[in-house]
């Protein structure tokens, strides 16, 4: 047992956190994101949710501040109807590292990032266009 560690983050994704390196990427996808197909490396959450793995990486991993936007998701392809969910992201974001630059992305490209990305963690999320990707900054004391 650690102090001061989310009980939302198991060893095994405490390990690739540190295993990552400045640029390299994660995915949290939600449940119906195709998480054992395209990943390098899976991390199982089941039970729970995007925000709440969300919030608990970003005490842990710096976002990348080298590029406009460290943050991407899947676009719905509506700009009308964005996911609610999204505005939880940018709440969690704002609060654990200010203002940051997000980036939509088409759903097949999506894809194809995530099988680049370091590891992928497989979350129960039922929100759907809740996958979100990650890409880690340096860390400075």
């Amino acid at each position: 047992m650690l102090k001061n560690i989310s009980s939302i983050i198991s060893p095994e994704l405490l390990k690739v956190l540190a295993e990552m390196g400045h640029g390299d990427e994660l995915v949290i996808g939600d449940g119906n994101f195709p998480s054992a197909s395209v990943a390098r490396r899976l991390v199982r959450a089941d039970g729970h949710g995007v925000p709440e793995l969300l919030d608990a990486v970003l005490t842990l991993m710096p976002l990348d501040t080298y590029v406009d936007a460290p943050v991407a998701l899947m676009d719905n392809g509506d700009k009308e109807n964005r996911p609610e969910i999204w505005g939880k992201y940018e709440d969690i974001v704002k609060a654990r590292e200010g203002e940051k630059g997000f980036e939509l992305v088409g759903r097949f490209e999506f894809y194809e990032r995530a099988k680049n990305a370091y590891a992928v963690v497989a979350s129960g999320e039922t929100a759907i266009y809740a996958n979100i990707i990650l890409k880690k900054g340096v860390v400075v004391n």
